[in-house]
């Protein structure tokens, strides 16, 4: 059995390291370069506030599918709140100003967080 000894915290520490978040001004500066206006880009790449992106049911939906395909069963009640945690510590820690796009790889990330591959896939 695997022992997770890292917090809700630590782990939404970790995934923030890996969080790809831009401001305003820089999606505004990138969607210009693309000769798109801010609107479409935004339309595109369904960017939202990160945090309204972190805690959206979408995503936690779309990690608890990761984690099911990594574990090949469905998530436990527990790993599935310890998820929706992480997701919910992460999102609280965002910025107000921090923009992010749903077509991001944190369901990806944050199972290989909470469980690595390599590790037996018990616990929570």
């Amino acid at each position: 059995m695997v022992v997770d000894t890292l917090s809700i915290q630590d782990h939404a520490q970790a995934l923030q390291g890996l969080l790809s978040t831009r401001t305003l001004n820089d999606f505004a500066a990138e969607a210009r370069l693309d000769g798109e206006s801010l609107s479409q880009a935004v339309e595109r790449y369904e960017v939202d506030y990160a945090w309204t992106v972190l805690g959206s049911e979408r995503l936690l939906a779309e990690t608890l599918a990761a984690l099911a395909l990594q574990l090949k069963a469905a998530p436990s009640a527990p790993q599935s709140a310890r998820v929706a945690a992480v997701l919910q510590a992460a999102a609280a820690a965002q910025p107000p100003e921090a923009l992010m796009s749903f077509d991001n790889d944190v369901p990806q990330q944050l199972t290989g967080l909470l469980w690595p591959a390599a590790a037996p896939a018990h616990g929570a």
